[in-house]
């Protein structure tokens, strides 16, 4: 893992600024915040500025109190702000696995956590819904496979059990929205498209203005407890002393905190920008959601104003070259859309996701006073809000939210072989969706 992050820095540039890709070409905005140079006092240090971090922080400064938060390189410098840009109700987990692991109102309460958190991040939204969320509302999720009997039944399922808002498609529709044979039915549910980059750093900025303090290119060398039982935070230039921490690191957690690294598989994932398309985006999309398809190994993409398209997907080990990742992507791009060949791709770019083995997220305290947020990979645009939102109203002493995840816990992802195992899976899913496409499709 270790060259897959050096590779990640390089491709910078510069190890302490955003990675070059859609969202930080998109910013305008290039304010940044201080680094640590000083020994501070706090209630509560927030140790990582993802969206986990920064959505702790802005609940705790809601509840007054006021917190300070510590980050390695830039607000939303990972995951946070490079993702796919679909903030969708639900984890990673499918919620109908959710019942038959933990039952039907425990689901409905986890499921319901995070439709308050869509609630409560269009509210943070207002005021500046056109320059982070300009597309309509709606996410689209196609089949794959030939198999209209359980599309309609998971949609109605989830209506009946979530109230989830599902609309199902048939296919003479789904081909009227999506001009290719790979499709069959599928359904629309609730979501929006999101510039992660600019909501995270607003978000911070939010954060700021009811008192919370952010410092960046301060990463966290040593955490440590001292004689009058208080929180040692150490970076390379300053310690934040503090009542109680919140680890917020997810996929970058490294060693800082070895039970949590442990339980962490850091993933690496793909996205691509094309040039403006033009006319030519009739030729294959003909609505603005974002979409998505139910393999396992799935992509997911969305038609940007400007005419480009942001384009997902893939899970690997290793860390391809800019002109070969591009070329990877493009492949299952015109593997979809066959009839785009000839567009170009203006940048890709990896980066990593921090995933659970049980794929629902970390949220919990470890002893008094230590608290952990992190682990939503690939669904955190939404869940990150409802992790942040439970730690916060728990350390505000409000309530006991952060008590339903306790059932998914720290489990071993297999490190140091984690991202063999990863890649491993990502194969084995892909053998496992094309067995179930030639069972299904081959009439």
């Amino acid at each position: 893992m270790k060259d897959l992050f050096a590779q990640e820095y390089k491709n910078t540039g510069k190890p302490n600024d955003y990675i070059d890709c859609y969202y930080s070409r998109s910013l305008s905005d290039t304010t940044s915040y201080p680094q640590l140079d000083s020994e501070i006092s706090t209630a509560v240090c927030v140790i990582g500025g993802g969206l986990a971090g920064i959505s702790t922080a802005l609940g705790l400064a809601q509840r007054g109190i006021k917190p300070v938060l510590v980050e390695s390189n830039r607000v939303g410098w990972g995951a946070s702000g490079r993702n796919g840009g679909f903030l969708a109700i639900g984890y990673s987990q499918c919620p109908l696995k959710l019942v038959k692991s933990v039952g039907v109102e425990h689901a409905k309460d986890l499921f319901g956590l995070t439709q308050s958190a869509y609630q409560l991040i269009q509210s943070r939204l207002k005021g500046v819904e056109k320059e982070i969320t300009p597309a309509p509302h709606g996410i689209t999720v196609m089949s794959w496979f030939d198999d209209q009997t359980g599309v309609h039944s998971y949609v109605d399922k989830m209506n009946d059990i979530f109230d989830a808002g599902y609309e199902f498609l048939p296919r003479e529709k789904v081909r009227e929205m999506y001009n290719t044979p790979r499709y069959y039915d599928g359904y629309l549910k609730p979501g929006l498209q999101i510039n992660s980059l600019k909501y995270a750093r607003h978000t911070a900025n939010m954060a700021c203005e009811l008192g919370a303090q952010i410092f960046e290119k301060s990463g966290v060398e040593q955490v440590s407890k001292d004689s009058n039982g208080k929180w040692r935070v150490k970076t390379a230039t300053g310690t934040v002393i503090a009542d109680q921490i919140v680890y917020s690191c997810s996929a970058y957690i490294k060693g800082l905190h070895p039970k949590l690294a442990r339980a962490t598989l850091p993933v690496a994932t793909y996205v691509l920008l094309t040039e403006p398309l033009g006319d030519r985006m009739q030729e294959a999309i003909r609505v603005p959601y974002a979409a998505s398809d139910d393999r396992t190994s799935s992509n997911y993409y969305r038609p940007l104003a400007d005419g480009r398209l942001l384009w997902g997907g893939r899970v690997s080990m290793f860390h391809p070259s800019q002109e070969k990742l591009k070329h990877i992507m493009m492949k299952d791009l015109l593997h979809v859309y066959p009839q785009l060949k000839g567009i170009k791709a203006e940048v890709a770019w990896g980066g990593h996701m921090g995933y659970a083995k049980h794929k629902m997220p970390q949220i919990g305290q470890l002893e008094p006073g230590v608290w952990h947020c992190q682990g939503f990979g690939g669904h955190g645009m939404c869940s990150t809000t409802v992790g942040g939102e439970a730690v916060a109203a728990a350390i505000a002493g409000s309530d006991e939210r952060y008590k339903l995840f306790a059932p998914f816990g720290l489990d071993y992802a297999g490190k140091p072989f984690g991202p063999i195992i990863a890649q491993s899976a990502y194969w084995g899913f892909q053998a496992q969706d094309k067995i179930r496409e030639w069972r299904l499709n081959r009439g």
